[in-house]
């Protein structure tokens, strides 16, 4: 009976965890991945999101291209992005473009000023995927669920 319980607890603890982990993204109220209204994308898995942001691959799960668009360094937006969806800090993240422009297996994403910038350049292209401010949706360009 005691063991039945134990694994219970765990079970429950586990669950818990996993509810938390998709309300943290959920709950990111200002941050939101975007792509083209015109897009056919509307929902991706964070590791798909994490793939095209750190070059490991430039196609969406359909097998359209996709270009990542990146907010500047030092932005907290971008911090929270990259810490959600690759589990990253901005010290792992400089460090793995490090690597990666000086072995030429990558180039980090093309980087814009400021949200309104990024939402404009990804309106015009449906293989652009960024990350916005909630604030600056429009009509444009579409957020996109972000699955754990």
């Amino acid at each position: 009976m005691q063991q039945l319980f134990t694994i219970l607890r765990w079970r429950l603890l586990l669950a818990g965890l996993l509810l938390w982990g998709a309300a943290a993204f959920a709950s990111a109220a200002d941050l939101v991945v975007v792509v083209s209204a015109k897009s056919a994308v509307t929902s991706l898995r964070a590791e798909q999101v994490a793939a095209i942001f750190m070059a490991q691959t430039g196609r969406f799960p359909s097998g359209e291209e996709a270009i990542a668009i990146d907010l500047p360094v030092g932005s907290p937006l971008r911090d929270e992005f990259y810490n959600r969806v690759a589990a990253r800090t901005p010290a792992l993240m400089k460090a793995y473009w490090t690597k990666m422009v000086f072995t030429g297996r990558g180039q980090p994403p093309r980087e814009l000023p400021n949200s309104a910038a990024v939402r404009k350049m990804v309106a015009d292209n449906p293989a652009m995927i960024a990350y916005i401010d909630r604030s600056a949706l429009d009509a444009s360009v579409k957020a996109i669920q972000v699955m754990p």
